[in-house]
């Protein structure tokens, strides 16, 4: 369990974490999403006792993680898998980790055979590891103790699509277990068909979370015209709430029969139409997120 409470992190003036507050569960696994820079990064450090909070608390299983007994053998992280020592083996990262929090050394090979790591690349030095197998090792690391907890700051960057899929599969049987999963990555398609919950951050503010199902339902009706002023204007006048769509078209709080019927008596050809629990995991995050999106970027 993870319980974040009226999590604040400044930085001088510039404020990272804005009033944060968010859970992640046993039993699931919590998709973490939001642009470059959001926060998302800053949250993650927090909850792991790498940066201080300016206000708020972040709790692992019920205890700021730095007061935890040998943290380490109950809360799995990787938030940088390029932080690893470039001059020691894979067998040497993992075997060092075993003796640093007094896990059994023959998970040690378990761990590389989990993960994918032959006996010849784990005989190798990190500095010759390509991201995917950094990423591998990394998590490896991550599960060496077994523990109740993991934190993933983006662990499927560069793994190819079997590693991908390797990696969903991996964290669902590691939350059917019991375990808790906090994950960020952007991988929006992955994440909407591992996540059980989502976290939305923009800003350092959290401007959504939910199920998963809850946050894509969305409400209402999707739909893109030829003239969308017009089609709102139309809607409108028949008391129908109206908001533009970041990527383009109108969402109308009603069904789609109604906006349809509304659009021919306005004489305004449509190009779509779609209930709202229609969408997708991208369309929602890009509306989520407009406001604080850098160009071309979703992470």
């Amino acid at each position: 369990m993870i319980t974040v409470e009226h999590l604040t992190k400044r930085y001088g003036a510039f404020t990272a974490l804005d009033d944060v507050s968010f859970e992640s569960r046993p039993g699931r696994v919590t998709g973490f999403l939001g642009p470059n820079g959001a926060g998302k990064t800053t949250a993650m450090r927090v909850v792991t006792g790498l940066t201080p909070a300016s206000a708020g608390t972040a709790t692992v299983l019920g205890r700021p993680y730095a007061t935890l007994p040998n943290p380490g053998r109950h809360v799995g992280v990787l938030l940088d898998a390029s932080a690893q020592h470039a001059g020691r083996t894979g067998r040497e990262v993992l075997t060092l980790a075993a003796i640093l929090t007094g896990v059994d050394r023959r998970r040690v090979d378990a761990m590389l055979e989990l993960v994918g790591l032959t006996e010849k690349e784990a005989a190798r030095r990190v500095r010759n590891y390509s991201l995917g197998m950094r990423q591998r090792l990394g998590i490896a690391q991550a599960l060496l103790p077994d523990p109740e907890v993991l934190v993933l700051d983006e662990p499927a960057n560069g793994l190819d699509p079997a590693g991908i899929r390797w990696m969903r599969d991996l964290l669902a049987g590691f939350a059917a277990r019991g375990g808790t999963v906090l994950l960020s990555s952007h991988l929006l398609n992955e994440i909407e068909r591992v996540a059980d919950d989502i976290i939305v951050i923009g800003n350092g503010r959290v401007v959504a979370q939910g199920t998963t199902t809850e946050l894509l339902a969305g409400a209402g009706t999707r739909v893109a015209s030829v003239d969308d002023s017009a089609l709102a204007a139309a809607l409108e006048a028949d008391g129908v709430t109206v908001a533009p769509l970041a990527t383009g078209g109108l969402r109308a709080d009603t069904d789609p029969d109604t906006v349809g019927r509304l659009a021919l008596r306005a004489g305004v050809a449509l190009r779509e139409l779609r209930g709202g629990d229609e969408r997708g995991l991208e369309e929602m995050f890009l509306e989520l997120t407009a406001s604080s999106a850098r160009e071309g970027v979703a992470a």
